[in-house]
Parts: structure tokens; sequence; C-alpha cells
């Protein structure tokens, strides 16, 4: 299991962004991923238009999961058309630096 922050958007309508956040769940449950921390960054201006949304709600995932399982989790993503965005990063192993 490594270590990744996962940035994730979703529309700002209520109903939509609550739906995209369980699907989020769901999806990373499914595989095997273990959500440590969220942390909201409130809904802000998209720099240009994502399935037609001007705005969008974004969420800050650290999760723990397993590598070989991306692939799966991204495209169950894409799939789901509450979650209008998202980006993976892997964080630095404290052993590692």
């Amino acid at each position: 299991m490594r270590k990744y922050e996962l940035m994730t958007i979703y529309p700002v309508e209520e109903d939509k962004s609550k739906a995209g956040l369980e699907a989020v769940r769901s999806i990373l449950a499914q595989f095997g991923a273990t959500i440590e921390k969220e942390e909201s960054y409130g809904d802000r201006d998209l720099t240009y238009e994502v399935k037609k949304q001007k705005r969008g709600r974004f969420l800050l995932l650290t999760i723990n999961a397993n590598p070989a399982k991306l692939v799966d989790i991204d495209r169950q993503f894409k799939l789901n058309a509450d979650i209008l965005k998202y980006l993976f990063v892997r964080l630095e192993d404290e052993k590692s630096k």
C-alpha cells in the first residue's frame, strides 16, 4: 500500500456533490483503499468549463491504496458523471527522504 493525495472536483449542487463523494468512497473501498483524511477546499471557479460546469466543489483526500489497483479505480471514476475531475499524486515515504 502506498500513500496518495487524491484531489477531486464535484458539481456545486449539493445532491450531485454528495453523490459524487459517496461514489468515490464506495469505489475506493471496493478496491481496498482506505481514506486517512478529507479536507474540503470549498467551491471555486474552474479555469475552464468541465462537463458544462463553471464552478466546482474541491475536496482533497489522503488515501492508502495498492498501486496496481489505481488503473481500475481510475476506470470507475471516469464512468461517474458526478465526478468532474480528479488527480492522484503519490506522496513521498519518510524512509526515502
